[in-house]
């Protein structure tokens, strides 16, 4: 039998030497990595103290949450038409009124006195223009007597001058008793048609001055009838059916001309009132929907109008309701509204939470995937809502990221999840 030959290992590296080199390997990498590498700076926390959401992709809903006071659709103002002292009160707030109904009795007592001035004052004139009328008439039957008179005497002369006239052509009498009769009756005849001529005139006169006193005594009248119907302005009246919203008076305070003393609210339809941050003045227009929940039921709102002030960082939009009313609705009720700025959009989104706060949307923890750390990364976030942010860059649909308050951490790069004591 022949004797075993010895083989030589001829390895450069033999399998002893592994067990030196792949220490010494891992040890320069690792000073390699510390020396070309940036520090991290790291944070251990609870895992379960954190609030921990996945990205998604799905519609987002550009909206805005506000609270809307009801007010009725229409409101009249009650102004004081006349002033005075609030003598009573019929009506307080409140209350169902119909048109017409007085609300509050005014006493004016220089008002009282004008109208006893005007109505002393109207029958004076009235008394004159009686009298002349009186007068008038009398002048007319005594013109008419001198024109009766004068016809007679015209009648008479007309007679004795033919008679006349007949015995001088026979030269009976003389020329110049011919001439006298002549001359009287001519003269007559001059008389009575100046006697016309000024009744006429006079008829005229009598006719115009009868029509001024007329007018006069009409325009007398008139006032007085406004200064009565001043008097009735102290009864403050509803001017339509509704409900007595706001009185502004007590028994016995004086009212000036023109203060408001009241409101009258109509209650056949509501309207919403609301106030929004003057952030989104520039999105806010009328058109817009809006909804808002109450008893399991959702009611439509449409923007009617955009007040364009801006008082203390607010601005005030009205808003109707389109469709059915909600039941046992109040004014001065408020209710969480939902306003939507624009159409529903896809986007990657993530729910709202505090980290917003100390971030400001730049970045955020994202949770490496076997969720043993979260690093620190720049995102870009764009629209918001109550419920949303809309992500435009960063981050990737189904990533988990930290959402919670990040004003414990500091400003480390990354985050261990430590195990709960």
């Amino acid at each position: 039998m022949g004797m075993d030959v010895k083989i030589e290992d001829k390895r450069w590296i033999k399998p002893k030497h592994w067990r030196l080199i792949v220490p010494v390997f891992v040890i320069i990498m690792g000073a390699l990595y510390s020396l070309f590498s940036e520090p991290v700076s790291i944070i251990k926390v609870e895992l379960e103290k954190l609030s921990v959401d996945q990205v998604f992709e799905d519609n987002f809903h550009d909206y805005i949450s506000v609270l809307g006071t009801v007010e009725p659709i229409t409101s009249i103002y009650l102004d004081a038409i006349e002033g005075g002292r609030v003598d009573e009160i019929l009506i307080e707030e409140g209350a169902m009124m119909k048109k017409g109904d007085v609300i509050l009795r005014l006493y004016n007592q220089d008002l009282k006195l004008n109208i006893m001035n005007s109505e002393s004052s109207l029958a004076y004139h009235t008394n004159e223009l009686r009298n002349t009328l009186i007068q008038m008439e009398q002048q007319k039957i005594q013109n008419k007597r001198e024109l009766l008179r004068l016809d007679y005497d015209i009648l008479r002369l007309t007679r004795n001058h033919r008679q006349n006239k007949a015995l001088f052509m026979e030269s009976l009498i003389s020329e110049e008793e011919y001439l006298l009769t002549k001359e009287d009756f001519e003269l007559a005849i001059k008389n009575r048609e100046l006697a016309f001529s000024k009744m006429t005139q006079d008829s005229i006169f009598r006719a115009n001055q009868k029509d001024q006193m007329d007018d006069n005594l009409a325009s007398m009248q008139m006032n007085l009838k406004m200064v009565r119907q001043r008097l009735e302005n102290l009864n403050v009246k509803s001017p339509v059916d509704g409900q007595l919203g706001l009185l502004n008076a007590e028994l016995g305070e004086a009212i000036n001309k023109g203060q408001r003393i009241g409101q009258v609210n109509i209650l056949n339809w509501f309207k919403v009132n609301a106030k929004i941050d003057e952030h989104f003045i520039d999105k806010v227009r009328s058109g817009l929907n809006a909804s808002f929940e109450r008893q399991n039921e959702t009611f439509g709102l449409k923007v009617k109008k955009t007040y364009p002030e801006v008082r203390e960082g607010q601005f005030e939009v009205d808003m109707n309701f389109v469709g059915t009313l909600p039941d046992n609705i109040r004014i001065g009720q408020t209710y969480n509204i939902k306003l939507e700025l624009g159409q529903p959009e896809k986007a990657v989104l993530i729910p709202r939470g505090g980290f917003f706060q100390v971030t400001g949307g730049q970045w955020i923890y994202v949770l490496e995937p076997g969720g043993q750390f979260a690093d620190k990364r720049s995102i870009k976030i764009g629209r918001q809502n109550p419920q949303y942010y809309e992500v435009l860059s960063g981050l990737e649909s189904g990533e988990k990221v930290i959402t919670s308050s990040y004003s414990t951490f500091g400003n480390n790069d990354r985050i261990i999840f430590k195990e709960k004591k």
